[in-house]
């Protein structure tokens, strides 16, 4: 009899050291509750950034190798409009920055980089929109996390105050609950929207150099004696 009593006393020792993380943000109080569906709305946000961004770029980076020497077949033979028309089948940031110099080709060598360089930033910007945002989600998430941190530390001192000098710690596992998941919270989202915002920077630059790289060959082209 003595040894059922012990494990019924140790079956709900077990049960009561089990918390979901369901359990964690329901007993953290309304303010813990607020700042974790805040903190899950700006990790789907940046989730759909990441994705968005990932595929634009990832289809932007795509290059065909034999794409310069077929503009400079036609360029050296003159024939522009063959030339525009690949540039528009090509359809990548580079490819337009190449049409945008086939269409000033008669003009001055500096007209011609100048509106290179005027399209390679539109291109550029079109490349990391909204990725500042991810960015700012990285940098914000910790720190809304922080802020349920210090609601919970009131709470938890609130209860304190109000106790009479009888602490008892069902009374702070609110304010407790409200500090340890909002941090937590925070601290994923922030880490998570930091990866995503570095990876999507490196992605970016491989485009832009690629840009780079064809802008300069196309203008060496231009100076290349016929």
């Amino acid at each position: 009899m003595a040894n059922s009593s012990q494990n019924i006393v140790e079956d709900e020792t077990s049960q009561e050291k089990t918390l979901s993380i369901y359990n964690l943000i329901m007993d953290g109080g309304l303010g813990g509750q607020i700042i974790i569906a805040l903190l899950v709305v700006l990790l789907v946000v940046a989730l759909y950034i990441y994705f968005e961004r990932f595929f634009t770029i990832k289809a932007a980076s795509k290059t065909d190798s034999n794409f310069m020497n077929k503009i400079r077949d036609y360029v050296i033979h003159g024939k522009l409009d063959a030339a525009k028309v690949l540039c528009a089948q090509v359809n990548s940031p580079a490819s337009r920055l190449i049409e945008k110099g086939i269409t000033r080709i008669g003009k001055p060598l500096a007209d011609i980089h100048t509106a290179i360089e005027n399209a390679g930033r539109l291109e550029i910007y079109k490349l990391e929109k909204n990725v500042s945002v991810l960015a700012t989600i990285a940098g914000a998430a910790p720190m809304i996390g922080f802020l349920g941190t210090v609601i919970g530390m009131i709470v938890a001192i609130h209860e304190i105050a109000n106790a009479g000098g009888q602490i008892d710690i069902k009374m702070l596992s609110d304010g407790l609950y409200t500090a340890m998941t909002t941090t937590v919270a925070g601290l994923v989202v922030g880490i998570i929207s930091y990866v995503q915002y570095n990876h999507l920077v490196v992605r970016t630059n491989k485009v832009v150099y690629e840009m780079e790289a064809k802008s300069v060959e196309f203008l060496d082209l231009l100076n290349e004696p016929i």
